[in-house]
């Protein structure tokens, strides 16, 4: 086996006819089972990535294998997208310290469905004029009985190989042990593999480093079944500098469904990364020519605050994975913080920006009538504690309307101030916000 520390090892197979994402320049090798650069440069290979549908919606942690599998579809490889609709009844044990929750088949239709949605956003499926292919494993699995399986593929798994794999050891050595419904994982997995080489002539299974063990498993099963010599890789675990797993927030995952993370959301997070980190994910996730990230290197060392590789990081990301439209959104809605004017929102995006800003109701019939003015709205808001404190925030231009300052005392809020179907945003100074959402009486 090879560990891949130094950028020598596919460097310049990008030079070839077949041509070869800079995969080792960018640190996108962990470990390979043997030395890829000269077998990929020979031909066109076919090779494929597995995703479980544990959710109706892919995770940044995903976007990293996409775009892998985008990079050697670019490079003129053709990609396999397999979706894992039987291994997915199970849950890989890997990098899991417990079981997981088994989903019925109903919701792992519909995750597969939403998951094949969302790649077809980075892959050119043969569907759509493309050579990409979009398998899932339940369309063979399912034809087998236990008693096939075990006699067809369970005979060439020994036991003391399987009890090996780091995902396996770790697991028996924990408190929660390892149900044979997980321990059967890796069979099915292998599986895959050798099924892959006989309907598509797949050669190479690439994944993330904590996968090392189910790869293996497979080239091993395809030897034994039939001679077959088989190739794996792994990627770098998409992971902070401190080695937690990027994309877990407070709030839970950062996930590519606009319904779970939206645009904005999305954006923010990857504006707000770390210096640390921000070189990394530009490397693993955008199609940013390396000089252009090597410049931003030098950017973030020289004039860290400018924070030019993560607005740059945000802008590509959020436009690979939500479209120009969707970008343009979430900058309208970060534009709203440094005082743009606030219009054309709905309820959900404009709700969704200011999510932890205060907010009161209000009566719809309020709206217009002489009795609510910017005086009125500002107490009641909170944003002043009297009405003699709102009107020396006003007369000092400190009152706002959707980020529009207001100079009259006597000011009238009206249908018309409405940002979105029902809110109104005040703002008080510089940064102190609040909401006032109106209902039908």
């Amino acid at each position: 086996m090879h560990e891949v520390n130094d950028v020598t090892a596919m460097n310049d197979i990008n030079t070839t006819t077949m041509g070869m994402a800079d995969f080792s320049e960018r640190g996108l090798i962990h470990q390979t089972t043997d030395e890829l650069e000269p077998w990929l440069r020979e031909k066109s290979r076919t090779m494929y990535i597995g995703f479980d549908p544990t959710a109706d919606s892919m995770h940044i942690g995903h976007l990293m294998q996409v775009m892998t599998l985008r990079r050697f579809q670019q490079a003129g490889h053709r990609p396999i997208a397999l979706i894992g609709g039987a291994t997915g009844m199970i849950g890989d044990p890997s990098g899991k310290s417990q079981e997981r929750n088994l989903l019925t088949v109903e919701q792992l239709s519909a995750n597969t469905a939403a998951l094949k949605g969302q790649m077809e956003s980075f892959l050119d499926f043969e569907e759509s004029g493309g050579d990409a292919i979009l398998a899932n494993n339940l369309d063979w699995m399912q034809s087998f009985t236990f008693l096939e399986f075990l006699r067809d593929i369970g005979k060439n798994f020994p036991i003391n190989v399987m009890l090996g794999k780091d995902s396996v050891k770790s697991r028996l050595d924990g408190e929660s042990g390892l149900s044979f419904t997980e321990f059967s994982y890796m069979l099915l997995q292998a599986y895959d593999f050798v099924h892959l080489h006989q309907a598509y002539g797949c050669e190479l299974q690439v994944g993330g480093s904590d996968q090392w063990g189910n790869i293996t498993a497979g080239i091993d099963l395809g030897r034994r079944m039939h001679g077959l010599a088989l190739k794996g890789m792994t990627c770098p675990l998409l992971t902070r500098s401190d080695g937690t797993k990027m994309g877990k927030t407070e709030s839970g995952a950062i996930w590519l469904d606009p319904k779970r993370t939206s645009p904005y959301k999305f954006y923010q997070y990857w504006v707000n990364i770390a210096d640390d980190d921000a070189g990394k994910c530009l490397r693993f996730l955008t199609e940013l020519e390396m000089a252009e990230i090597q410049a931003l290197d030098e950017s973030r060392q020289a004039e860290p605050h400018l924070r030019s590789s993560q607005k740059c990081l945000a802008e590509q990301v959020t436009r690979n994975v939500h479209g120009a439209a969707g970008l343009a959104t979430a900058l309208q809605a970060t534009a709203i913080f440094f005082g743009s004017e606030i219009h054309d929102l709905d309820d959900t995006q404009l709700l969704d920006i200011f999510a932890d800003v205060p907010s009161v109701s209000a009566s719809r019939d309020r709206l217009g009538s002489s009795e609510f003015t910017m005086i009125d709205a500002l107490v009641e808001s909170g944003l002043c504690t009297s009405r003699s404190d709102a009107r020396r925030a006003i007369e000092q231009g400190g009152g706002y309307v959707n980020n529009r300052r207001i100079d009259s005392l006597g000011y009238v809020l009206t249908a018309s101030d409405l940002a979105s179907e029902t809110v109104i945003v005040l703002r008080r100074g510089k940064k102190k916000y609040a909401l006032i959402q109106f209902a039908n009486a």
